[in-house]
């Protein structure tokens, strides 16, 4: 019977990206809500990196099983930065993926061009009880659109555009996606050191 890795999300799309792009390593994927646990852990790291190793740590504990957590997050650089590591909590607690993103569409009214640049960046954490095994990051250069396009995925996809394809993430398909995104290029390294590493 394969060991089992843990991984560290609550959210359904972020569950289903990572178990397609970890099908075929030597474990048994299962997310906390498979075995009792909830994923609430506060997240009050000051970088991806951080936050990535405090979520996979916590559960990781918790579960007593091998632990793959990421953090991910938005830059828009017109707007400095933001919202960066505070992605999932920007426009308050309780704001709807919607709401989050066309709180960035209102606050670059005015905004054209290339100064509407922003990246997508993710780094994902393993962890085994106690210990960071490794991190692993990845980044999708882009551009922040006008008007959000497409109803696939889920978070900051529908404005997001790709300038390679002229298209938002949420107008890709699921293997396009996973060609291009932030999160395939983390997971993929992650992925690789888990088939390299087998179940130790």
């Amino acid at each position: 019977m394969l060991p089992r890795l843990l991984l560290a999300t609550g959210n359904a799309g972020k569950a289903r990206e990572l178990k397609t792009l970890l099908r075929g390593v030597p474990y048994q994927l299962v997310l906390p809500q498979d075995i009792g646990l909830a994923c609430d852990i506060e997240e009050n790291g000051g970088t991806y990196q951080e936050n990535a190793c405090i979520k996979a740590l916590a559960l990781a504990n918790q579960s007593g099983f091998k632990t793959l957590a990421d953090d991910s997050g938005l830059e828009v650089d017109a707007l400095g930065g933001e919202p960066g590591i505070f992605s999932s909590r920007f426009g308050g607690k309780g704001s709807t993926d919607q709401q989050k993103y066309q709180l960035i569409i209102q606050r670059l009214k005015g905004i054209q061009g290339s100064r509407r640049s922003a990246r997508f960046i993710c780094v994902v954490a393993i962890a085994d009880t106690g210990i960071i095994q490794a991190t692993f990051s990845g980044e999708c250069r882009g551009f922040i659109a006008e008007i959000p396009r497409g109803e696939n995925h889920f978070g900051y996809d529908p404005i997001f555009v790709l300038p390679e394809l002229d298209k938002t993430m949420a107008e890709l398909s699921e293997e396009i996606k996973n060609k291009y995104s932030h999160r395939s290029k983390a997971v993929c390294k992650a992925r690789s050191f888990l088939m390299t590493t087998g179940n130790q």
